[in-house]
């Protein structure tokens, strides 16, 4: 049978990096356990929220048409990113930001676009050069 311009050995070399998704430890995790809370619209609301100051649980809930312990949810995801950090005064849970935590994701992404942008400048040279015949 026969299969196309893939031999045996190449076939079994290509993989799907994504389902081979291997953990990160670490800084990495850090900075990913970051991204991903900041991934989802309803943690950057309260996120937001939390911007102007510490608040209760309950009135960080009052806007979202979930429920408690969905928002609850949420809380945890920030707070394990270090987004986030609670005090409880008897049943009353208090949260305030903990914006510390995006200061390694900023620097991720102002590494990572100045070598984009200086890539994109060196590109933009080469094409602005006249072609020698």
């Amino acid at each position: 049978m026969d299969r196309g311009p893939l031999t045996d050995v190449m076939a079994d070399t290509i993989f799907n990096h994504m389902v081979n998704y291997q953990q990160n430890h670490g800084r990495e995790a850090e900075l990913d356990a970051v991204f991903g809370a900041l991934a989802d619209p309803t943690r950057r609301a309260i996120l937001a929220r939390l911007a102007e100051g510490p608040t209760t649980v309950g009135d960080l809930a009052m806007p979202f048409t979930i429920s408690l312990p969905a928002v609850s949810r949420h809380l945890k995801v920030l707070e394990k990113a270090g987004l986030l950090a609670r005090d409880r005064e008897g049943r009353i849970h208090r949260c305030r930001l903990e914006a510390q935590a995006m200061n390694e994701a900023a620097d991720w992404i102002a590494h990572t676009r100045a070598f984009w942008e200086g890539r994109l400048e060196r590109l933009a040279r080469y094409l602005e050069t006249p072609e020698e015949e």
